[in-house]
């Protein structure tokens, strides 16, 4: 008896982009339309995921990620995994809507009743987060671009090496060495101020 192979369902899938995504940039119209509606599906469900408590959120976000996919679509490497360089933008986007939903938040008192312990509790933890992010953004204005690009990509984004070199259009090494190099010239920063 013959046996059947198994078929990875993530490599087809993969597969059936990629090859959807290089007719769309040969001129390939069809294609390309085939493309960006199964790529919407997938983040969809990957946005669905991570946004469970905004679900409202989940299509703005996957428009959003769609239109910066093709305005990317010339910086693609073809030798990286187009679902993983897809996941990164999506990523970068959803960070960006957190971050702004967190700002937008912090503007607003909450509307529970809290005792005065509590508040001041609240309040200085709050405080001492808002000093944290301001000081945080003041050491990182001192780096130079690439330095600072990477460092917030790979340490506070929490994005990959090899996902923040395909967003910043810059090789693997030279991630790994812009985050050593700006580290360093943090240290160097915070050691001259003490």
């Amino acid at each position: 008896m013959q046996r059947i192979p198994e078929v990875d369902p993530l490599r087809s899938t993969e597969l059936r982009l990629h090859a959807l995504f290089l007719q769309g940039l040969e001129g390939d119209a069809l294609a390309y339309r085939r493309f960006l509606q199964a790529t919407a599906t997938h983040l969809r469900a990957f946005l669905r995921r991570r946004l469970n408590r905004w679900p409202d959120e989940v299509e703005d976000l996957v428009q959003e990620s769609l239109l910066a996919i093709h305005n990317q679509r010339l910086s693609y490497d073809t030798g990286v995994p187009l679902t993983a360089w897809v996941y990164a933008i999506a990523r970068y986007k959803l960070i960006d809507w957190l971050r702004r939903h967190a700002r937008r938040d912090s503007l607003h008192d909450p509307l529970d009743e809290v005792s005065e312990g509590e508040s001041a509790l609240f309040s200085s933890a709050d405080e001492a987060a808002g000093d944290a992010r301001r000081d945080l953004a003041t050491l990182l204005a001192k780096l130079p671009d690439k330095q600072r690009d990477a460092i917030i990509h790979t340490k506070l984004d929490g994005l990959s090496v090899r996902e923040a070199a395909g967003l910043l259009r810059m090789s693997e090494a030279d991630i790994k060495v812009s985050v050593h190099r700006g580290l360093k010239a943090l240290a160097a920063i915070l050691r001259d101020a003490l």
